[in-house]
């Protein structure tokens, strides 16, 4: 099912802030050269991502699945000044792809890049965290939010992402096992009293979580 208006997308990357250099590097590699590139924020969401960042003015930042690197430096932009952001890949090449663009960045201080499993890794970082961006594999996305909320300050932010997963959660039958696995969180997060919540029709859907 395709969710976004081609002309509507267009129309929105052209009225959107240009991305600096590094990242528009990014973008143009990944799209020409990845399988999976459709993985990647893209222009309007990593600018959305940046503003956000932005107005929470984070002092630590979890990024759970890293990918090529994108949404991590526009992320680092809205840090304040001595904080950090920790970047988890389960993805060996991806990571050192990650790696050289956060060195051409020049924010290699601000970012730390974990290579391995997330559910492993979370537990012995021990960060209490002011903003967790989640984009990882679908099926663990109640697992990474369960293991990262009580670590969350209070009035915190989860930003999770492919919460429409390609417009699949729409059916009335929904199949595939991310698609099922994206349908549960959605409902998992909407039952949770610890939180509040909005759904932003953005791309392939981000969620909005704070923490109450």
């Amino acid at each position: 099912m395709e969710l976004m208006n081609l002309k509507a997308e267009e129309y929105a990357k052209l009225h959107t802030t240009r991305l600096d250099i590094v990242l528009q590097e990014i973008e143009d590699h990944t799209l020409a050269n990845h399988p999976h590139a459709q993985m990647l924020s893209g222009h309007v969401q990593g600018k959305v991502l940046e503003m956000l960042s932005r107005m929470i003015k984070p002092e630590k930042i979890l990024e759970i699945g890293t990918f090529t690197g994108f949404s991590a430096l526009c992320l680092a932009k809205g840090l304040q000044p001595g904080g950090k952001l920790h970047t988890i890949e389960l993805r060996e090449d991806d990571a050192a792809t990650a790696g050289n663009y956060f060195k051409q960045a020049g924010e290699t201080e601000k970012i730390e890049l974990h290579v391995g499993d997330a559910l492993e890794i979370i537990p012995t970082l021990q960060e209490t965290w002011d903003l967790v961006f989640i984009d990882a594999d679908k099926v663990n996305y109640i697992n990474y939010y369960e293991l990262t909320l009580p670590s969350v300050k209070k009035g915190g932010w989860i930003l999770a992402d492919n919460v429409l997963f390609h417009g699949e959660v729409l059916e009335e039958n929904v199949k595939g096992k991310n698609a099922k696995a994206i349908t549960a969180f959605n409902d998992h997060v909407k039952k949770d009293g610890r939180v509040q919540q909005a759904m932003l029709t953005i791309r392939d859907g981000l969620l909005l979580i704070q923490k109450q």
